[in-house]
């Protein structure tokens, strides 16, 4: 059964995200703690961080109902970076001269190992008897491929598979949960290139991608309104107009969303 809870520090949340499901192990509660690394360089220091969400998801089930026994996690990193996976295995992997020192002081030091699933390792093939599951490793597996045209090929690619789905209605939350993923993590793309494409697949794709689009560039704009105020608020509004037209948005729509002139956005369009 899946938590709602995350354990990842705020400063981390853009590189990582994390699902904790309560399981069953040999008739006792357990659970399996997944954490996704979405950064392009393996995390050396991953064991440590894997130990302290470990140490807050106890501490939880502690207050929740006070006991002398903590359940078993089992800690699994899931990584699609460009790079080969260096980081250690083991938390003693981040301590010095572990190797070398007696087992008299060892055994007072924490030990654990996670499990490590390097998604970039795994051919098309061997992730294609699952659609959705397909599409969606690839789509963490292309992320941070520095090509956009060879980036923007596999989202075409990706999107197709999506039409051959047979259930439509979660075929279109996947393609919601998709495009939100591309746009949150790769702020490089043009957003009218990714509408051209998804509204190439399917007209449906396209008024999708672009109410998406709009909902999440009207989010960043209220998000970034108190930095707004410091750096010049109108030049945010400006940002905003920009990437509203980039989408073919409607000229009414994009004076009501920023306030600015109708004038002032022409400007832009010219």
């Amino acid at each position: 059964m899946p938590q709602k809870d995350s354990y990842i520090d705020q400063e981390l949340q853009e590189s990582f995200s994390d699902l904790l499901f309560r399981v069953r192990i040999r008739g006792n509660e357990g659970y399996f703690y997944f954490l996704f690394e979405h950064k392009s360089s393996p995390s050396q220091s991953i064991a440590l961080q894997l130990l302290k969400y470990m140490v807050r998801i106890w501490e939880s089930k502690l207050k929740e109902s006070p006991t002398d026994r903590l359940p078993v996690i089992i800690p699994l990193v899931i990584y699609h970076g460009q790079e080969q996976w260096n980081g250690p295995l083991k938390l003693s992997g981040m301590i010095d001269y572990y190797e070398q020192l007696p087992d008299t002081v060892t055994q007072y030091i924490p030990e654990y190992r996670y499990i490590l699933y390097n998604l970039s390792t795994y051919t098309d093939q061997e992730l294609v008897s699952n659609m959705l599951l397909l599409i969606v490793l690839r789509a963490m597996r292309a992320i941070f491929i520095k090509d956009e045209e060879n980036f923007y090929t596999i989202l075409h690619e990706l999107v197709l598979n999506l039409e051959k789905v047979e259930d439509k209605e979660k075929a279109k939350q996947f393609f919601e949960t998709l495009i939100i993923y591309i746009l949150s993590t790769r702020q490089d793309l043009e957003l009218k290139r990714i509408y051209e494409i998804a509204k190439e697949v399917s007209l449906e794709r396209g008024e999708m991608m672009m109410t998406l689009a709009e909902k999440l560039i009207m989010e960043g704009m209220e998000k970034g309104m108190e930095k707004g105020r410091e750096e010049g608020m109108e030049k945010g509004k400006l940002e905003v107009a920009k990437n509203l037209l980039e989408l073919g948005i409607e000229m009414d729509k994009i004076v009501k969303a920023t306030g600015l002139p109708e004038d002032e956005i022409r400007k832009l369009m010219n």
